[in-house]
């Protein structure tokens, strides 16, 4: 039997199809892509590309601490962009969230299209 909690939170985005912000199983959190939606306002944050990471990373911030974890929990991101020239200031603002010494393993990755035609997506794992 495969054991698994929904984590939900108001403080991000709520999910618009059929997944979840994230799920907890054992000590593991996969969570859902995250994009530059403010959840107070429901209006994309997509002014420049940093304030749009920063979103993310917020949003993401509020689905970590729903499941009682922070970014020092997180063991593996992925991020996705629709163009590899943003990596550098998309790369500042994700990296003010970790530790250097102790950050994740990453992958960033230029896709065609993401959804709400956004810039960038980043998706966790993190362990208790």
């Amino acid at each position: 039997i495969i054991m698994k909690k929904i984590i939900y939170t108001e403080n991000a985005p709520a999910p618009i199809g059929p997944y979840n912000q994230a799920v907890l199983t054992g000590n593991t959190l996969y969570t859902s892509g995250q994009i530059a939606i403010n959840p107070a306002t429901g209006e994309l944050v997509t002014v420049t590309i940093e304030a749009e990471t920063e979103q993310v990373m917020q949003n993401m911030r509020a689905v970590l601490e729903a499941a009682g974890m922070t970014f020092e929990n997180v063991i593996k991101s992925t991020i996705f962009i629709t163009d590899m020239n943003d990596f550098g200031k998309i790369n500042t603002a994700y990296g003010s969230y970790f530790n250097e010494k102790t950050a994740p393993a990453r992958e960033t990755v230029q896709v065609a299209g993401l959804p709400k035609n956004v810039n960038v997506e980043i998706s966790m794992i993190a362990i208790l």
